[in-house]
C-alpha cells in the first residue's frame, strides 16, 4: 500500500484512541477549531464500529509510531448505482508531512474503495491549504464546485 518500507497504513482499533486524538485534535487545530469531548468519544466509537454507513478510519504508523490519519465514508448517490467514497479528514503530523504519508492514506482510501465497487473518491480542502494541495494535485482532479453552508437560524 504504501512506497515507503517503514511506513504501514492499519485501521484505527480501540487501544489506539489516546494517538488517534492526538492526530485528530493536530487536525483540527490546523483548522483553527475544536470539538466536544462528546464529539471525539461519538467520533471514535463510530469508527470502531465500521458498520455500513460509519465512517472509516485509518491510521499510518512509522517506526516511531503514528504520524497520521484519515477518516472516510461510503454513501449512496442518486447518479449513479454504485456508492461514491467522501474522505473527510486527511492529516499528517509535522514531522511527517512531505514524506509520503498523505499519498499513502489516500491511496489506502482508493484501495478500500476499490475493494467496495466505489470509483469514485472525493474530498474538500481550503484554498489556502497549499501544501497539501500540491500532493491533491498529483493525486487527485480538482473539480469546479463551490461549497455552500446552511446559514444560522
Amino acid at each position: 500500500m504504501s512506497e515507503r518500507a517503514d511506513l504501514t497504513i492499519r485501521p484505527i482499533e480501540a487501544g489506539d484512541a489516546a494517538e488517534w486524538r492526538r492526530l485528530w485534535t493536530g487536525y483540527l487545530e490546523y483548522y483553527q477549531t475544536s470539538v466536544s469531548e462528546e464529539v471525539y468519544e461519538t467520533s471514535f466509537a463510530r469508527l470502531l464500529r465500521g458498520g455500513d454507513g460509519e465512517f472509516r478510519g485509518l491510521l499510518a504508523l512509522s517506526d516511531d509510531g503514528p504520524v497520521g490519519l484519515v477518516h472516510y465514508l461510503f454513501h449512496r448517490h442518486m447518479w449513479r448505482v454504485e456508492n461514491t467514497c467522501y474522505l473527510q479528514d486527511l492529516y499528517a503530523a509535522p514531522e511527517a508531512r512531505g514524506t509520503g504519508v498523505g499519498r499513502a492514506l489516500i491511496e489506502a482510501v482508493y484501495a478500500d474503495a476499490d475493494a467496495e465497487g466505489c470509483p469514485s473518491v472525493f474530498w474538500l480542502t481550503q484554498e489556502f491549504n497549499h501544501d497539501a494541495r500540491q500532493l491533491y494535485d498529483r493525486i487527485g482532479t480538482l473539480t469546479p464546485f463551490i461549497r455552500y453552508n446552511r446559514r444560522p437560524a
